[in-house]
Formats: C-alpha cells, structure tokens, sequence
C-alpha cells in the first residue's frame, strides 16, 4: 500500500516476465512444442493488432475525451492531433471522475486525458488525481482548488478513487461525475454520486454519468445494477444495507460470465427478499428514519437555540461592519470599502493596516487569518508576499468558498478589533464622550449611556451592558428641578430616533453647540440617579440569570462526570479477575498493556470522586455576582432637525 506507482509497474513487470518464462519452458517441454503454422500467423497478426493500439485510448476513453471537448474545453483536438493555431482555451466547468482503486486503471486514464489535452492553455494544471496514497495535506490542497473560483484555479479535471467517495466535498463548482468503472455495491455507487449531489451545491440539476458498451456482456448488468439503485432510492427514500449485501452477493460468487449475463441482470431487476430479509431491511430503513427524525429534532433544537442566541446577544451586521471600519481608523487605516461582485453580493475590502499597526508586529500574524489557506512547504514570507488579504462577508455566503472570508464574533480579526474598539470606547481619549447630532424630531432630548460590569470571585468579569436614562432637554434657565428621566417606553423611541440620526448624522451650529457643552456636566449629575436605579434594576436580573447558568452548567457538569465514571467502572468490572484468560487469550505485551489500563482506570475512579467533591460547586460559585460597577460612559443631545 506504501508503494510508489514506479515500484507496483516494475513488480508487475516482474511478475509478467516470471510467468512469461515459466509458460514458455512449459511449452518447450511439451510433446507438442513446435506450433502449427496457423497458430504462429494467428498469433503474429495478433501482436501486430496489439502494436497498432498501443498508447491509444479506448471507447470509453475517447468519449469521455469527446465529452470534454464538447463541455470544457470546445478547441481540444482529436486525439493525437495537435492544436492548431493559439492553444485551446477552457471554460469554467469542472468534472469528476471516479475509477476503480486499480493502479494501471488509473494510471492509463491520466496518461491519456494528459495526452489529449496536451497544447491546450495551461495544459500542466488542468489534471489531478486522489486516491489511497494521497496524504491529508495534498487532499486538502486538491479539494481547496477543485472548489475554488475556476476564474482563480486552473484545475478542471479530478480523477479519483473510491478512497475519495466518502468526506470529501467537490460540489461548489461541479455539476458532473463519471463513474469511469462501475463499482458492484450500489451503496458505493451513491457514495460516489454524494460527493456533487449534496447540500451546498448551487445549481439546480446534476449529472451523474457512466458507460454502456452495447455489445458486451457485463455492461446489460451493470446497466440494470444502476437502474435498480435508483428505483430502491425512489422507492425507499435510501439503499438498505441488506439490498446492497443481497446485490454485491450475487456478483462476487462469480462474477459476470457472458453465459450468464442475461440470467443475472434478470435477477437483479427482479431482486427481492425473503420474508425474513424483508423484516430485517423494513427494521433497518424503520431504524434510519428514527435516525433521521432524531436529527430532525436536533435541528430544530438548534435553529431554537441560535434564535435565543440572536435574541440574548441582539447581534446585527450593520452595526458589527460599523464597529470594525470605527477601530480601523482608529489604528489609522481606512474603513472598510463595499464592492460590488457582479452577482448582487456586496463584498468589503479590508484596508491595509498603517499608523498604530504598524509599530505592533503581532497584526501581521493577524492579518494572516485573512489570507487564502498556505499550501504545504509555501516560505512564509512567499506566502504573505502572494496571498492577498481577502474580501470579507458578515453573513454566512451559503456555498462553498475560500474567495472571502466570514467576519463573525468568533474570528481572530473580528476580535482583535472589537476589543481596540471597546477599550478606546472607555477612555478619556481617541473616542468623544459627548455626541451632538440633529434628528427628525421637534423636541430636543438628551440620553446618558452607563457601562455596567458585574464581578464575580477574583474581579472576573461576568456580565457586561450598556445601560441609558434619557430625558427631555430643557434650558437651565427654565427648569424647576432635575431633567426627569422617561418611562422605558419613551426611552425606547429615543433610543430610536438616535440610531436612526447616526445613520444620517448631522451636526447642529457651532452656537447650539457651545450652549449644550456648558449644560453637558449638570445634565450628567441629574440624569445620573436614574441612571443608576436602571443598573440596579439590570443588575438583579441579570445576577438571576448568571445563578441559573451556573446551576445548568454545574448539573451537566455532574452529570458528564457520573457517567464517565460509570463507563471506566464497567470496563474496569469487565477486565478485573481474569488472571487465567488473559494468560490464555492475551500475548505478554497485551496482557502488559492491559494490566497498565487497569491501573489507569482505578486512578481516574479515584480522580472523579475528587472531581465530583469540588468541581460542580466551584462552576457555582464561578458564577456568584460578587461587586457590581456603573459609570456613565458617554451623552448624547439629539437636536430638532427644524432648530
């Protein structure tokens, strides 16, 4: 399995040349050594047919090599003959075929695409092959180009194995397959298929090919072998492993004989199960809808979960993009810039990081996130040099692609900035702590905004919010009393209006202006009481809310322990006292290693008793709201649009 291609040819050339050498000492030591005349010509003209197709492709070659000129590349030549005038240009479809896991199968199939498409533009790039004997890191190179942008990569032609028919995704870009041999197992068959037919792919209709040579024998059985698998899957929604074992049985007990042929596509299409069969398959496909409703139920639980999220974290993309292009200039690079990709999706480039980045070498490494993936044995800095820094999407594109990257909460960029965006927004500098903008709106208002922390043990930081206390503006010379703060309601539409005038914002006159600071510090010290009676208010609920994780978190914790325990228990009770059948079963190595099993299982009982006697109530306490902090962080005068 480790052998090179080179090696498994020169074995088999030796094997040949054996058994060569020992058929013809056979044949001179037979009675009958000297061959009649008519043999002697048989055979010589049978040599001279076999020279003439030698290094020729096949039928299934040239049409397969036909189909390709039709559908990929429409300047390809016939077979052997050059291209003539400007080499041969491909368009951006892709194919992939799937041969048997034979080494001169697969090896004749590249040879001869390779020689068909010699002379066409990048001929050197357009071929690829996976199969047993390629490591990750190679298949995740081919996989990346295969489902990259074709405009972007070359590569238009993925020949592979059925060691690529399971885990491997190849549907971005690809709407057509061949099944170049047809493998006896309909389940592979769909394995195969599965590999463009999946989620994720974008067009509507895909293509599933493979051969059918009229006049041999075998192809009318495998021809009905696929028809059948396709009125199971209709028919059962799936294959039943009991079908597939049922199918792959009759073939391998021997084989497709010519004789035969007929009889056995006839019982193919006719295949059904016995009484028995028929429960077990009926059980098995009953047992994979089960399956499938557990997943459903998963699924939804999830999608019930991911709105809580949204709804708990009230994330927005808008908001998201503003803050990052906000900590941008901040380090004194641009904004991010929207482009247009052509298709109506809005893209926006990332800005190259100048001013404070600079001087901090630690963006680089950073910025590296933003990059295409670096191909196994690239130089760094060749990398850095040639990958540029890519668009960036803030919702989740729904196809497979490396052209952008997603910008979520999660994403080390993402963070780094939010976090420069966040600490600058809490400090006397860089950001302004009063904003003055006009709004559609006749009366004129003004919003103090707090920040409120909740600590727990060790000052860790356990919840964090942004609190506000708004209030009608009134003159100082006119008030009777501090600015009283609104109801939530009325907060709630100021809030409003001051997230609508941001999006448009516009500055009152230089004398409004001036008239608002001087008020700006006895406004903070009258709104400030309120201000803190909301943090109170938040405070407690959320105190209630953190007490509730720590008590969810604490029981699943128990729980995943206990049952840990109970699993190393029931290994332990199956191994202990059976000193006499492990001599007896087990070599001395085994019996060694099994021994240091045991050992290890008692440590981890008694590492679990310890676990379950403080690490539950220790998740608790981790949660226990021990100080609680508000200051005002920031104010806002939203003023009358009409003055």
């Amino acid at each position: 399995g480790g052998w090179e291609d080179g090696e498994i040819e020169a074995a088999d050339n030796e094997r040949i040349e054996a058994l060569t050498g020992a058929a013809e000492a056979a044949a001179r030591s037979a009675a009958d050594a000297p061959l009649p005349e008519r043999e002697r010509r048989l055979l010589d003209r049978m040599q001279q047919v076999a020279d003439r197709a030698r290094g020729r492709p096949d039928a299934k070659t040239r049409r397969l090599v036909d189909w390709i000129r039709a559908n990929l590349c429409p300047g390809l030549p016939r077979f052997g003959e050059p291209p003539a005038g400007a080499p041969p240009r491909w368009n951006e479809r892709r194919v992939l075929v799937f041969t048997e896991n034979r080494q001169g199968t697969k090896r004749y199939l590249r040879d001869m695409l390779e020689q068909a498409v010699e002379g066409t533009d990048r001929a050197d790039e357009r071929i690829e092959t996976i199969d047993g004997l390629t490591g990750g890191p190679r298949r995740r190179e081919i996989q990346r180009r295969f489902n990259a942008d074709p405009a972007r990569d070359p590569l238009r032609i993925l020949l592979a194995t059925d060691a690529a028919r399971e885990g491997l995704n190849f549907q971005a870009h690809c709407t057509d397959l061949f099944h170049f041999d047809l493998p006896w197992n309909p389940g592979r068959i769909e394995q195969r298929n599965g590999r463009i037919d999946r989620k994720l792919q974008p067009a509507p209709v895909v293509r599933c090919h493979y051969f059918v040579l009229p006049q041999r024998a075998e192809d009318r059985v495998l021809e009905v072998l696929v028809r059948k698998t396709e009125t199971i899957k209709q028919e059962l929604g799936s294959l039943s492993k009991v079908i597939d074992d049922n199918v792959e049985r009759r073939l391998k007990r021997s084989g497709i004989r010519h004789g035969d042929a007929e009889r056995l596509a006839r019982e193919i299409e006719a295949v059904d199960l016995d009484r028995a069969r028929r429960r077990v398959a009926a059980e098995e496909l009953e047992a994979a809808r089960e399956r499938q409703d557990d997943l459903n139920a998963q699924i939804e639980r999830c999608r019930g979960l991911l709105q809580k999220s949204r709804k708990w974290v009230q994330f927005e993309a808008e908001p998201f993009r503003d803050a990052i292009s906000c900590s941008l200039e901040l380090l004194g690079a641009e904004p991010l810039t929207k482009k247009d990709t052509g298709n109506g999706d809005a893209v926006w480039a990332f800005p190259p990081l100048t001013g404070k980045a600079q001087a901090d070498a630690s963006w680089t490494a950073t910025l590296d996130t933003l990059r295409a993936p670096r191909k196994t044995g690239s130089k760094l800095a060749d990398w850095r040099r040639e990958a540029p820094i890519r668009p960036v999407v803030f919702k989740d594109a729904g196809v497979l692609t490396d052209e952008t990257v997603h910008l979520h909460l999660e994403q080390r960029m993402a963070q780094r900035l939010l976090a420069r965006f966040r600490s600058q927004g809490f400090v006397h500098h860089d950001l302004s702590r009063a904003c003055l903008v006009q709004a559609a709106d006749s009366i004129p208002r003004v919003i103090l905004l707090g920040r409120l922390c909740l600590f727990g043990r060790r000052a860790e930081r356990l919840h964090e919010v942004l609190i506000s206390a708004a209030a009608r503006w009134i003159e100082p010379s006119r008030r009777t009393g501090p600015l009283r703060a609104y109801a939530r309601g009325a907060e709630a539409r100021a809030l409003g209006s001051l997230e609508a005038a941001l999006r448009g914002a516009r500055a009152p006159g230089e004398v409004t202006r001036r008239r608002l600071l001087d008020t700006a510090k006895r406004d903070i010290e009258e709104l400030r009481p309120p201000l803190e009676e909301r943090a109170e208010l938040v405070a407690r609920h959320a105190a209630v809310r953190l007490r509730r994780r720590g008590e969810t978190e604490e029981k699943q914790l128990r729980e995943s322990v206990e049952q840990q325990r109970r699993r190393v228990e029931a290994e332990l009770a199956k191994h202990e006292g059976r000193g006499v059948q492990l001599t007896l079963q087990y070599s001395q190595d085994e019996r060694r290693q099994l021994q240091a099993d045991i050992s290890s299982w008692r440590r981890r009982l008694e590492q679990f008793d310890r676990d379950l006697k403080t690490e539950p109530a220790r998740i608790r306490e981790f949660y226990e709201v021990r100080a609680q902090r508000v200051e005002p962080v920031g104010l806002v005068y939203l003023w009358p649009d009409t003055g």
